[in-house]
């Protein structure tokens, strides 16, 4: 099957064209073992194999996304573009770092260390396209900091840069020190905030993509957990204030009125959040995660459905008559 919505990047990467649905990676290294190649392997080429004529897969991966070692993401990308070099061209790569900085330190030395450190993780695979701190560099101004990410780009270690759990002026700071090709934040029918909200709609006016992660609110969205006792003893989401019982137990009530909209349209809860993530702009890329082939292609699929102002106001008054009880971590 092959999709046929495309979304633009902004910035400097405004002339990249990728899928409307991305493929977010983290849970394919970040569980204890990590799945295998094969199962991998396959989920990142039905992604690629169902992208629209002249677009790419925007391929969401991290510098510590892995438990042992923490490479253990980029990695399995590295093996990937090995085995199948012919899908370097197919991806559009995002690589998110970690960023503990000395405000009294050297800040180009060290992103330089971590540039360095996913390009010799990537064994020349594949291209970085984009560097992303997965948080704000703190004791910097952050159009200082995107300046001297700038340097890397005049020297060919990668190409664009991105922001990640950023507010509305963190992005208009930033993207006076350079253009911003994308913001990644968390969007769901149970994480839409104000603030949310806010960064969207900035993005929107400056022409940045918003890269949406956890779209199905790392799988409570889909329906998969009926009650508090399906969610697995040692699952690290009962960590998280929403995955505690009570907590939990009160939040399926959303889960239950997303899937009677879902049925009503005769897709799946988990296409229904995605294609309304998809649905906040032009720009909004959602990133779903998924290491099995089938699921990655019914999650690309979801980009194809429209929706209309019906489904949209359901979505609303679900959203409104089941709030949400947690934080988000």
């Amino acid at each position: 099957m092959t999709g046929t919505k495309s979304a633009q990047l902004g910035g400097t990467a405004s002339n990249v064209t990728v899928g409307k649905i991305g493929h977010g990676l983290m849970m394919m290294t970040w569980r204890d073992p990590p799945i295998s190649d094969e199962d991998a392997f396959a989920s990142l080429k039905a992604g690629m194999d169902s992208l629209p004529p002249g677009a790419k897969m925007f391929l969401n991966s991290g510098e510590f996304y892995g438990i042992n070692p923490p490479s253990a993401n980029l990695e399995l990308l590295a093996r990937f573009f090995e085995r199948y070099p012919g899908y370097a061209d197919k991806a559009f790569l995002s690589v998110k770092c970690g960023m503990s900085f000395n405000p009294y330190g050297d800040l180009e030395a060290a992103i330089e260390r971590k540039v360095n450190y996913i390009l010799a993780k990537l064994r020349g695979t594949k291209k970085l396209d984009l560097f992303e701190p997965a948080r704000v560099i703190h004791g910097v101004p952050l159009e200082q900091s995107t300046r001297v990410m700038a340097k890397f780009i005049a020297r060919g270690k990668f190409d664009h840069i991105g922001l990640s759990e950023v507010r509305a002026e963190h992005v208009r700071e930033a993207h006076k020190g350079h253009p911003i090709a994308a913001v990644e934040i968390e969007v769901s029918p149970w994480s839409y905030t104000q603030e949310t909200k806010d960064v969207i709609s900035t993005c929107e006016e400056l022409g940045i993509a918003v890269i949406a992660y956890s779209p199905l609110g790392h799988g409570f969205l889909t329906g998969k957990w009926k009650s508090y006792k399906d969610l697995e003893p040692d699952n690290m989401l009962r960590q998280f204030s929403r995955f505690q019982k009570d907590n939990f137990n009160h939040n399926l009530a959303l889960v239950s009125a997303l899937e009677a909209i879902a049925s009503k349209k005769g897709v799946t809860a988990a296409q229904l959040c995605i294609a309304w993530v998809a649905s906040l702009g032009s720009r909004v890329v959602p990133i779903p995660g998924s290491s099995n082939a089938r699921r990655t292609i019914e999650n690309c699929a979801a980009g194809d459905i429209g929706l209309t102002a019906e489904d949209l106001a359901d979505i609303k008054q679900a959203m409104t008559a089941n709030t949400v009880r947690g934080t988000r971590y």
